[in-house]
C-alpha cells in the first residue's frame, strides 16, 4: 500500500527477479489513487516516472504487467483520496483510509459525480500515455473490486463509466487492452456492473475468488469454487475470455499456530503451507480446464510485522500471510506448485455447461440464491463426470 511514495528501484528489481525466477510471467500492480492523483486535476509526474520505471524493470525480465487504476479497495480497506470523500456512498464493512488516517466521511460516487468522473478520466489517460506502446503492458485494469467502494445506481451509469474510461485509455494508446477487476460478490449480488456490462466494453473479463469468503463453499480449500466462478463469469459475460486475476490462501507454517491463535474470532482460518500448495496446484489445473486465459495468485509476499498494527492488518490478521514468499524472502511450498505448472497449455473454451439450467435474466433476478444453487448443480455434474485431476 505504501510502495509508490517510498519507491525503491532496487527493491522492485529484486522482487521482479524472484517472481520471474520461479516461472511466473505476469504481475498485477496497483496504482494507489491518492499517491498518483493528489488533486482531482493533477496527476503526479514523479509517480508516472516511477510507473514507467516499473514497466522497464518488468520488460527486462520478460514480465508482463497489469496496472490497476483507482485503488481504491484493497485487502478489506478502501484507500481514497481526501478530495474524493464527502459523499454518502461506501460499504460499512470496510474502513476508509485517507492521508494515512482512518476517515469517517462517505465516498463520492464516481458513477454519478461529474468531478470525480473527470478526475478518473484524467488519471486513466495520463497513465496510459506514460506507458503507451510499452512492451511490458499486457492490459489495464479499471479497478480492484470497485463495488466494495461504490455501486452504480443503474446499468446505464455503469456502462457510461466503462465506456468513458476505456476511451480515455485507448485515446492515449490505441492498442491497449482493458479489463475491470470483478469479484465473487459481483456474482452473488446484482451490483449493476457485472460480467455482462464489462463484456460490452472490455477486451477480457476478470474474476477474483476465495473459498474462505464463500459461506456456501465446501471449506476453505474448496478447489472447485474457482473454476465454477470462472465458468459463470464466462456465461454471464456472453462468452468473453476470463482471466482469473486473484486467488490464494492465508497460511501458517508447519506447527507454528501462533499467528492463527492471534486472529480475531471471526477472521478466516489460516491454512498450513503444504495444504495451501496442494490447493494451489489443483486450482491452477481446474482453472486451466475451465478455459481461463490465465490465473494470478494473491499475492507476491507476506507483509512485514512492522505493518501489522496498521490497517488493514490490525483488524484483519489473515491478510498478513497470503504471500507466495515469506517476509524473509524464502519461498513457500506453493512456489514449487507454480513452477511445476509453468508451460501447461491453455484449454480452449466452447463446451456447453449442462448444469446451467436457467437464463441470464432469471439468474440476475436473485443471484444470491441462484449462485449457490448452481454451484450445487456444478458439483453434482463433476461427481458424475470424468474423474477429477488431483
Amino acid at each position: 500500500m505504501g510502495w509508490w511514495p517510498n519507491f525503491d528501484r532496487a527493491e522492485v528489481a529484486a522482487d521482479f527477479a524472484r517472481i520471474a525466477g520461479c516461472g511466473l510471467d505476469s504481475v498485477r500492480i496497483f496504482l494507489t489513487w491518492e499517491a498518483f492523483q493528489p488533486a482531482p486535476t493533477r496527476v503526479d509526474p514523479d509517480l508516472l516516472d516511477r510507473l514507467v520505471c516499473v514497466a522497464d524493470l518488468a520488460a527486462e525480465l520478460d514480465l508482463a504487467i497489469v496496472p490497476t487504476l483507482f485503488t481504491g479497495h484493497m485487502s478489506g480497506v478502501n484507500w481514497i483520496p481526501e478530495w474524493a470523500l464527502g459523499g454518502s456512498d461506501g460499504d460499512d464493512r470496510f474502513r476508509v483510509v485517507s492521508g494515512g488516517k482512518i476517515a469517517m466521511a462517505g465516498l463520492r460516487n464516481w458513477y454519478t459525480d461529474p468531478a470525480v468522473g473527470d478526475a478518473q478520466a484524467l488519471l486513466a489517460a495520463e497513465a496510459a500515455a506514460a506507458l503507451a506502446d510499452h512492451e511490458a503492458v499486457w492490459a489495464w485494469d479499471l479497478g480492484n473490486e470497485n463495488s466494495n467502494c461504490v455501486i452504480p445506481p443503474n446499468r446505464a451509469s455503469a456502462r457510461a463509466w466503462l465506456a468513458r474510461l476505456t476511451s480515455a485509455i485507448r485515446g492515449a494508446d490505441e492498442t491497449a487492452l482493458v479489463t475491470v477487476g470483478l469479484h465473487m460478490e459481483d456474482l452473488e449480488e446484482d451490483r449493476q456492473l457485472g460480467p455482462s456490462e464489462a463484456a460490452d466494453v472490455c477486451d477480457l473479463l476478470c474474476m477474483h475468488g476465495y473459498p474462505i469468503y464463500a459461506r456456501w463453499a465446501d471449506g476453505p480449500t474448496d478447489d472447485l469454487l474457482l473454476p465454477f466462478l470462472a465458468r459463470v463469469t464466462h456465461w454471464l459475460g456472453q462468452g468473453r475470455g476470463v482471466l482469473f486475476s486473484e486467488f490464494g490462501l492465508p497460511t501458517y507454517r508447519g506447527a507454528d499456530l501462533s499467528a492463527e491463535r492471534a486472529q480475531l474470532p471471526d477472521a478466516p482460518t489460516l491454512i498450513e503451507e503444504e495444504a495451501a500448495a496442494e490447493y494451489t496446484a489443483t486450482a491452477l489445473e481446474e482453472l486451466r480446464r475451465a478455459g481461463c486465459l490465465g490465473a494470478m495468485l494473491w499475492c507476491y509476499s507476506d507483509y512485514d510485522p512492522v505493518l501489522w498494527e496498521s490497517p488493514p492488518f490490525d483488524l484483519a490478521p489473515h491478510e498478513r500471510t497470503f504471500g507466495l514468499w515469506r517476509v524473509d524472502g524464502s519461498p513457500k511450498p506453493s512456489v514449487a506448485a507454480v513452477t511445476a505448472f509453468v508451460g501447461t497449455e491453455r484449454c480452449e473454451v466452447g463446451h456447453a455447461e449442462p448444469w446451467i439450467d436457467i437464463e441470464r435474466d432469471e439468474f440476475l433476478r436473485n443471484p444470491r440464491a441462484q449462485l449457490p444453487r448452481l454451484y450445487g448443480e456444478y458439483r453434482s455434474s463433476r461427481d458424475h463426470g470424468p474423474a477429477r485431476t488431483r
